[in-house]
């Protein structure tokens, strides 16, 4: 994931920061408990296809 790409993106709920995990190759949203997934390289922000975030996954 490309740093510029990461400081400019947000959550297109809350408008909140995200977390990239390079492992899960998702963006976490922890307000909002949304994990969105990272495809090609390519951030998919539609909240359809986030996946909700467990409580033992908030860090």
């Amino acid at each position: 994931m490309d740093a510029k790409l990461l400081e400019i993106l947000v959550c297109p709920l809350c408008k909140g920061p995200l977390v990239y995990h390079k492992t899960e190759n998702e963006l976490i949203c922890k307000p909002d408990r949304l994990a969105y997934p990272v495809r090609d390289g390519i951030p998919v922000m539609l909240q359809e296809e986030a996946r909700e975030l467990g409580t033992d996954e908030i860090a």
